[in-house]
């Protein structure tokens, strides 16, 4: 049984890679908190959640999903955890592990990948150039070849985490006041003029917060995880966050260079 969220797409490529490895069920995060999050597995079923990091911290959906969520006789069961990044996880993966412990379940094995940047709502965070984001992509995939025969192999004691050079002060003291105050989809506009109707921000939304009549509409109901997926799969650039974004890159894991 796996547990994804993603915005971009980064992580659910990664976790769909995972699942068609190890035969296991891919259950999305944002689908399931709709449901009891209630969950028996079947025996020697593993346990992965796969996430992509928010500021240095697990972002608030999956946090509030494991708040939620019972697994029935995790222990015994191998558990793992996949997180992608831009740059560096910070203690990501030490929060998540010990929210996880409350619920029964330790990790054995876990592992970051350090993915094309999407997170552009910052003076300083760009998307990556095309060649960057090529080399990214590569030694991703490499990096999670070798993790799938960990998990396969059920490895305990593996971890594989680009932390950062202070992480601790990246998560718990800039991490902290960036999911605190900076997650929030009052700053997203789209410009009327350039707006083509066609909908896709709703669609690619992973939390479905955006309703769509003639343009988007972001509903303010606490559910934004400014991922900015609608951001960047607008095909003509007109959603914006704040004024930051109007001249920066666009990127989306599968997304084409150049002219279709």
């Amino acid at each position: 049984m796996i547990f994804y969220f993603s915005g971009t797409g980064n992580t659910r490529w990664a976790a769909e890679q995972l699942a068609a490895a190890t035969h296991e069920r891919l259950l999305s995060i944002a689908d399931e908190l709709n449901t009891p999050c209630e969950y028996t597995l079947a025996e020697q079923e593993r346990i992965g959640f796969c996430f992509p990091v928010h500021g240095w911290q697990p972002p608030h959906i999956v946090r509030e999903f494991i708040s939620r969520m019972t697994i029935h006789e995790a222990a015994g069961h191998y558990a793992y955890a996949l997180c992608t990044c831009g740059d560096s996880t910070g203690l990501s993966v030490k929060m998540l592990t010990k929210e996880l412990a409350l619920k029964g379940i330790g990790l054995q094995s876990c592992q970051s990948l350090i993915m094309p940047e999407s997170y552009v709502c910052l003076p300083f965070m760009y998307t990556d150039s095309p060649e960057r984001e090529r080399e990214k992509t590569e030694q991703a995939r490499h990096d999670l070849d070798e993790f799938i025969k960990v998990v396969i192999n059920r490895q305990s004691g593996y971890s594989r985490l680009k932390r950062g050079l202070t992480p601790w002060t990246f998560s718990h003291v800039i991490g902290a006041y960036f999911n605190r105050y900076m997650i929030t989809d009052k700053k997203f506009t789209v410009d009327a003029d350039v707006c083509i109707h066609c909908g896709r921000c709703a669609k690619e939304c992973p939390v479905g917060e955006i309703a769509f009549e003639e343009t988007p509409s972001w509903k303010h109901d606490g559910r934004c995880t400014c991922c900015l997926s609608c951001y960047h799969h607008c095909p003509v650039h007109a959603i914006n966050y704040g004024q930051i974004t109007r001249k920066r890159g666009q990127y989306y894991f599968g997304h084409k260079y150049g002219p279709e």
